[in-house]
């Protein structure tokens, strides 16, 4: 399955799922003083991308060292992208990610966990940086520049998190996230097919 820049910022926007994170950002921020919101967001967002970025830089090394293919990476991230659709689908933004303790203590602020990881560079956004690096070596600055886009605007989506989530309404919100859900699922399916085809044809 190739992607273009478009396909690639659009696949990863989708998993990095920057509505259906919203109920947990908003939570886990409501220990944060108010001063300190926008840098804690700021910070956490450029945290979830170096370490997008470090997976897709290291991905085709990391495969030889694992002695991994790419038509198994295409159907393992194909199968976590299918799984992290249907939560999306049936589950509300809440319990996504819940462990039943992201409430922070007043004034502590989160660092690196559960905002950078794993709420925007999960498992899926992981091997879905790790896929595209190592399917489509040659086109590695336009996905790196697509990573940086999908990061971009889920930093502007935190950043708006209170007065956006206050005027779209819990209805709106999961409505847009169960959408997303719906279109990665698609993906998710595509990924595994175009996996299974490659090995049996032998590519």
């Amino acid at each position: 399955m190739s992607h273009t820049i478009r396909s690639a910022f659009i696949l990863l926007l989708l998993v990095l799922d920057p509505f259906g994170t919203l109920p947990i950002f908003i939570s886990v921020m409501r220990g944060v003083a108010p001063q300190r919101r926008v840098w804690v967001a700021l910070r956490e967002a450029c945290i979830a991308f170096g370490v997008l970025l470090a997976f897709m830089l290291g991905g085709g090394t990391f495969l030889q060292l694992m002695r991994l293919s790419e038509r198994s990476l295409e159907v393992a991230g194909g199968v976590i992208l299918l799984l992290l659709s249907i939560r999306i689908i049936f589950a509300s933004g809440q319990r996504l990610f819940d462990d039943g303790g992201h409430d922070q203590p007043v004034g502590k602020e989160p660092f690196l966990f559960p905002i950078a990881v794993p709420l925007l560079a999960g498992p899926s956004a992981m091997a879905t940086v790790l896929l595209l690096a190592s399917r489509q070596p040659a086109q590695l600055m336009e996905w790196v520049v697509a990573l940086l886009a999908a990061v971009a605007v889920c930093a502007v989506v935190l950043l708006a998190s209170q007065p956006l989530h206050r005027w779209l309404g819990d209805s709106v919100v999961s409505a847009i996230e169960k959408l997303m859900g719906l279109v990665l699922c698609a993906i998710a399916v595509e990924m595994i097919l175009a996996g299974i085809k490659r090995y049996f044809g032998g590519a």
